[in-house]
């Protein structure tokens, strides 16, 4: 028989919220829109566990693999090119694999200022619901602490594999000391989660311009890339006068580090830079504004 069905959502992490109805949001300096710019540093296995992950193609999975491998051996540092160009900080969502074996990759990070957040163990193993609870904490905490051993601080993000979670992932990310997540993208500005174990927060990603959602899902012709990213900035920045709106662009440098995307990337960077009242942001900096300005109004 199916479910019963009440008035209101279907779960009870946070509350529902039309942003017509919240007080303005106000980011610092007066900024119409805050920009927070994720790159996701990930190794994919040959041959990942059968369960409780989810793999996607018959093994060895070598083209996987190698495309993989060249976001960390080549397209990286275009992107990293394209944001040291305008000055832009990243949030680095850092896999555990990638964290214990390309310590190149991660000092490249630190001295930009960059950012580290938790980003599972690798690429193909996703968190499902057929983990057992003691499955899917060691999951994170594994994650975490790998980060945590390779940069010298202990993050306090997270954007899981694939956005994967079951219905306990929030509560367990709280329970290790996370304080926002990444992977519900259902809003243009940050909200309150409601977790056992500390205060959390979500920092949405603006899915739509996830260069592998774009690009491979909806397969939007490369050359379009630049201009939906500006197309959607331009529509946030004019609502951001009212208020407050957020973009955050999720970058994959063994897709958009591609020679003949790269360009595209750089254009729509150059686009929002033109803006003055662009807030250039880190996604603890967007989380702990919010968390001591917004948040405490509501």
């Amino acid at each position: 028989m199916p479910g019963h069905r009440g008035y209101g959502m279907d779960h009870s992490l946070y509350d529902w919220s039309p942003i017509t109805k919240r007080p303005p949001l106000r980011w610092p300096d007066g900024a119409r829109v805050a920009l927070c710019v994720i790159v996701n540093l990930e190794h994919y296995e040959w041959v990942p566990p059968q369960k409780p992950y989810i793999p996607r193609f018959p093994y060895p999975d070598l083209r996987n693999f190698s495309q993989r491998e060249y976001g960390n051996r080549v397209g990286v540092f275009r992107v990293m090119d394209a944001l040291d160009k305008h000055g832009i900080r990243a949030t680095v969502a850092l896999d555990a694999t990638v964290a214990e074996n390309y310590p190149f990759l991660v000092e490249e990070c630190r001295k930009r200022g960059w950012e580290f957040i938790g980003h599972g163990q690798t690429a193909n193993q996703y968190i499902t619901s057929e983990m057992s609870e003691e499955q899917e904490r060691g999951y994170i905490h594994t994650s975490i602490e790998a980060v945590a051993r390779a940069t010298g601080q202990r993050p306090v993000g997270w954007l899981g594999p694939g956005y994967s979670e079951s219905p306990r992932t929030p509560d367990l990310l709280a329970q290790e000391g996370i304080r926002y997540l990444c992977d519900w993208p259902n809003d243009d500005q940050p909200y309150a989660m409601k977790a056992a174990g500390g205060r959390l927060y979500s920092l949405p990603v603006t899915m739509d311009l996830d260069d592998v959602t774009m690009l491979v899902d909806h397969r939007a012709p490369v050359m379009r890339y630049a201009s939906l990213v500006r197309e959607t900035f331009d529509v946030l920045h004019r609502e951001g006068d009212e208020t407050g709106r957020m973009m955050v662009l999720n970058l994959h440098p063994w897709l958009i580090g591609q020679p003949y995307r790269s360009k595209y990337l750089e254009q729509a960077l150059a686009h929002i830079s033109g803006h003055k009242d662009v807030w250039k942001a880190t996604g603890t900096e967007i989380i702990d504004w919010y968390a001591d300005n917004a948040d405490s109004s509501t």
